[in-house]
C-alpha cells in the first residue's frame, strides 16, 4: 500500500501544473508574453501554415502570430492538463520533445538542445510554466539599426539589428526573435539572423517582423562600371524625385518623346480617345515652346476629361444597375449615382468634398445620388457591415483591412481592435422601403448594436484606423468618419488618391497594386508619393491640378524607347511603360477613327463605351461585364473593388476578336464615311498618310508608305484597299497600346 500511495503521489506531481496567476515570476524566470511567445513566433509555430491556422494543426492550435496570448497560455498549459508540459521532468515535456523531433512531429525538428530558444522554454517549464502575474510591457513599435543600405558591387554583406520599443519606455534587442524576408531575393536576401547578402544590381526592401509589427529597410545595390549622369532638366518636383532616385540607382532616363507620341499619349490619357486629324495638324504646326502645356490645359478643361474620371470612379465604386429592386441597385438608382458623379467631376469639385458627401449621406437612393455608396459597394439585399468596411477601406485608403478580421493583420500594423472599431461605423447602416418599389431609404439606426470583438466579446465603439480612442459622436458616427477620412492631415487618404491618379497616367502605382498599401509593400519612391500627396492637399484636393503637375513633368513625357541602363527597369519610371488601352477606351478609339458608332444594350444610340456601365435584367450581385466585348478586352466586371479586376495583359482571344470580331470589321464599311474621305484625296500617298495620322497620330515612315503604295497603285477611286489599310493599322500593337 505505501508503494501504491507513493506512485499515485508521483503521478500527481508529474501532471500537476501550478496556478500560474497565483505566482510571481522571479528574476531570471522567462516571461510567457515577452520570452516564450516570441519563441513560438520565431520558430513558426503560430504561423498560418502551422498551429496558427484557423483550425490549428494536429489537434493543437495557437493564435496567429500570437494575437491572443491569454488564449495561447490556456491552450498550452491547461488544455488536456499534463499532456504538453511536464513540470516535474521539464525535458520530458511533449512540447520540447516535438520541437527536437524526438517524437513524431509534422513540423520536424525545430531546434536543438543547445539552442537558446530551447533553453527559454525549458527554463519556463522548470519554473512551473507561470503566466505573467502583472501587466508586462507591450511592444509599441520597431526600430532597425539602418533604414537604408547602399552597396557597391553585386556581392556584399551587412547586419541588420532590430529593436522593440516597449510601452514602459524601454527598448529591447529582438534581432534573434524577429522573422525576416526580402521583397526581391534576386537583388538582396536576408537570412534568419538578419544578415543581408546581395546578388545583383537593383533595389529592394528587406523586412523584419516581431509581435504585430513589421519594419523595412531599403537596399540599393549599385553595379560596377562607368556611369555618367546626364543631368536632364527637371520640369517640376516630380522630376526632381524621379531623377534623384534614378541617379542613385545609376539608371539614365530615356529621351523625351517626340510631339506625335506626346499628342497621342496625352489625348488618350486625358480624353480617352485618339487625337483627330485636325488636332494633329494644329499641334504639329504650333511653334510655341509651351505648346505641350497648352494642350494639357485644353484637355483638362474638356468634358471628356471629366467623363473619363466619372467612368473610373463609377468602376471603382461598382456602379451597376438591375431591374430587381430589392437589391437597392435599380437602374434608376445607378443612373442617379452615375450622373451625380459626372456633375462632381465636371464642376471640378474637390475630391475630399466629393468623398465626404458620399460617406455622410442618407436618404433616398433614387433622388440622392451619393447615398448609393451604401448600395453599390456591396451588392447585397442588406447592408453587410464587415464587407462594407473592408471595401470602404480598400477604395478610400488603399488598405486591405479585411486581413485583420480573424487575427491581427499578418503583414501590417492593423489589429483586430482596429478592424472591429472601423466596422462599427457601419453596423447601424440600414435600408427600408421607399415610396415606390424601386426606392430604398438608407439611414443610420441607433438601435443597432456595435460590432463585438470575437476574442473577448466586448462591444467595439466606432474608432478610426490607428486612433487610440473611439470617436466622440452621439448617434450616427459617419460625420466623424467623413471628417477624419478627408482631413488634410490624414495621409492615408491623400496618398491613396495621389497614388491612384499617378497609376492611371503612368501605368503602375508608386505603390503597386494601388489598393494594397501596407508596411511590407512600400512605395518605390517614398519622397515622390509624399510630395504628390502634399501637393494634392495644398491644391484643395484638385484632381486637375495634380494631373497637370504629372503631365507637365519630363517623367511623363519620356520616350518608351529604352536605353542601355534602363532596359531592365520596370518600376522606377525611367521611361514610359507600354500600356494596353482599357477596353472601353479601345472601343471608343475604333469608333473615333472609323466614324461608325457602336450600340450598347439598354443605352440610347450614341453612348460611348467610356460612359457605359453594366445593366442587368435581374439583380446585380454577381460580376457583370455588361457587354461581351468588355469581357474579351478585360474591362472590370465589378465583382469586387479590387484594382486587379481590370485586366490589361494582351490575350489570344483579343487578337482573334480584333481580327474577325465585331469591334473592328463592321466599322470599315463605306457607311462610316471612309469612301468620301478617300475620294477627297488626289493620290494614294496622301490617303495613306492621313490614315496613319487618323489611326496612329503620326505620319508613315518612307518604308511604310512605299510598301502600302505598292499594294494600292493608281488614284484612290476604290475604297476597298484602304479598308484593308485601316484594318491593318487598327490591329497593330501600336494602336492597341499607349506608348
Amino acid at each position: 500500500m505505501p508503494h501504491l500511495l507513493c506512485a499515485l503521489l508521483l503521478a500527481c506531481l508529474v501532471v500537476f501544473i501550478p496556478d500560474a496567476k497565483a505566482q510571481n515570476s522571479a528574476p531570471g524566470i522567462p516571461s510567457f508574453r515577452q520570452d516564450v511567445m516570441p519563441v513560438f513566433f520565431r520558430a513558426g509555430c503560430n504561423a498560418g501554415s502551422c498551429h496558427g491556422a484557423a483550425k490549428g494543426k494536429d489537434g493543437f492550435m495557437l493564435s496567429l502570430f500570437g494575437y491572443d496570448p491569454a488564449g495561447d497560455y490556456q491552450r498550452i498549459v491547461n488544455d488536456i492538463t499534463g499532456r504538453r508540459l511536464n513540470t516535474a521532468i521539464p525535458e520530458r515535456s511533449l512540447l520540447l520533445l516535438k520541437s527536437l523531433g524526438a517524437v513524431p512531429h509534422t513540423g520536424g525538428e525545430i531546434f536543438t538542445t543547445d539552442s537558446p530558444y530551447y533553453q527559454t522554454l525549458l527554463d519556463w517549464i522548470a519554473a512551473g510554466a507561470p503566466d505573467d502575474t502583472q501587466n508586462v510591457p507591450e511592444t509599441t513599435g520597431l526600430e532597425v539599426s539602418e533604414q537604408h543600405f547602399v552597396f557597391e558591387g553585386k556581392t556584399a554583406h551587412a547586419e541588420l539589428r532590430v529593436f522593440a520599443n516597449q510601452s514602459d519606455g524601454s527598448k529591447r534587442d529582438v534581432t534573434n526573435l524577429a522573422l525576416y524576408h526580402s521583397n526581391n531575393p534576386a537583388v538582396a536576401n536576408i537570412d534568419e539572423n538578419g544578415r543581408i547578402s546581395t546578388f545583383g544590381g537593383g533595389d529592394t526592401h528587406v523586412f523584419a517582423r516581431y509581435s504585430r509589427f513589421a519594419i523595412g529597410s531599403s537596399v540599393t545595390v549599385l553595379t560596377s562600371g562607368d556611369f555618367q549622369w546626364a543631368n536632364p532638366a527637371a520640369n517640376n518636383y516630380v522630376d526632381t524625385h524621379i531623377f534623384d532616385r534614378l541617379q542613385k540607382l545609376r539608371i539614365a532616363p530615356s529621351e523625351l518623346c517626340d510631339d506625335e507620341t506626346f499628342l497621342r499619349r496625352v489625348t488618350l490619357d486625358l480624353a480617352a480617345r485618339p487625337p483627330t486629324v485636325q488636332e494633329y495638324h494644329a499641334f504639329m504646326a504650333d511653334k510655341r515652346a509651351d505648346k505641350r502645356t497648352a494642350k494639357i490645359d485644353a484637355l483638362l478643361a474638356s468634358d471628356a476629361f471629366a467623363d473619363l474620371w466619372t467612368a473610373l470612379w463609377a468602376e471603382q465604386l461598382r456602379v451597376m444597375g438591375g431591374n430587381y429592386a430589392p437589391d437597392a441597385t435599380h437602374i434608376k438608382a445607378a443612373d442617379t449615382f452615375y450622373e451625380w458623379i459626372r456633375r462632381q467631376m465636371r464642376q471640378e469639385r474637390p475630391l475630399n468634398e466629393f468623398v465626404s458627401e458620399m460617406v455622410a449621406s442618407a436618404g433616398s437612393n433614387i433622388s440622392n445620388g451619393p447615398v448609393n455608396l451604401y448600395t453599390m459597394l456591396v451588392h447585397k439585399p442588406r447592408i453587410e457591415p464587415k464587407a462594407l468596411a473592408a471595401d470602404f477601406s480598400q477604395v478610400f485608403l488603399g488598405v486591405q483591412l479585411q486581413c485583420a478580421e480573424c487575427h491581427n493583420h499578418p503583414f501590417d500594423r492593423w489589429t483586430q481592435n482596429d478592424y472591429y472599431g472601423f466596422v462599427s461605423f457601419f453596423t447601424g447602416m440600414t435600408r427600408k422601403p421607399g415610396a415606390e418599389p424601386r426606392e430604398k431609404r438608407i439611414y443610420w439606426d441607433s438601435a443597432v448594436p456595435t460590432a463585438v470583438h470575437p476574442v473577448n466579446g466586448r462591444p467595439m465603439q466606432p474608432k478610426t484606423l490607428g486612433a487610440a480612442v473611439p470617436v466622440q459622436a452621439e448617434g450616427d458616427p459617419r460625420a466623424a468618419l467623413a471628417q477624419w477620412l478627408t482631413a488634410p492631415e490624414n495621409s492615408l487618404f491623400s496618398r491613396n488618391l495621389a497614388n491612384r491618379i499617378w497609376a492611371q497616367l503612368m501605368g503602375r502605382g508608386i505603390v503597386q497594386p494601388v489598393d494594397d498599401v501596407r508596411v511590407t509593400n512600400p512605395p518605390v519612391n517614398e519622397p515622390l508619393l509624399a510630395d504628390l500627396a502634399a501637393h494634392l492637399v495644398a491644391s484643395n484636393f484638385s484632381l486637375r491640378d495634380l494631373v497637370r503637375d504629372i503631365c507637365n513633368s519630363r517623367t511623363y513625357q519620356l520616350s518608351s524607347t529604352p536605353n542601355a541602363s534602363n532596359r531592365g527597369d520596370t518600376r522606377q519610371f525611367s521611361r514610359a511603360y507600354l500600356r494596353r488601352l482599357r477596353g472601353d477606351v479601345f472601343v471608343d478609339s475604333v469608333v473615333a477613327v472609323t466614324g461608325v458608332p457602336r450600340r450598347f444594350s439598354g443605352f440610347p444610340d450614341g453612348v460611348r463605351a467610356i460612359d457605359y456601365y453594366p445593366r442587368s435584367s435581374g439583380d446585380t450581385e454577381g460580376p457583370n461585364y455588361g457587354d461581351v466585348v468588355f469581357k474579351c478586352l478585360g474591362r472590370s466586371p465589378r465583382g469586387s473593388v479590387s484594382s486587379t479586376e481590370t485586366k490589361t495583359a494582351p490575350t489570344l482571344s483579343q487578337a482573334l476578336h480584333f481580327s474577325v470580331g465585331d469591334t473592328v470589321n463592321p466599322r470599315l464599311s463605306c457607311a462610316g464615311g471612309l469612301e468620301a474621305y478617300v475620294k477627297d484625296k488626289a493620290q494614294p500617298a496622301s490617303v495613306i498618310e492621313e490614315l496613319f495620322i487618323r489611326c496612329l497620330s503620326r505620319r508613315p515612315s518612307s518604308g511604310e508608305l512605299s510598301g502600302f503604295q505598292e499594294l494600292i497603285p493608281g488614284p484612290p477611286v476604290n475604297v476597298r484597299p484602304y479598308e484593308d489599310v485601316v484594318w491593318a493599322l487598327l490591329n497593330s500593337t501600336e494602336f492597341m497600346f499607349n506608348h
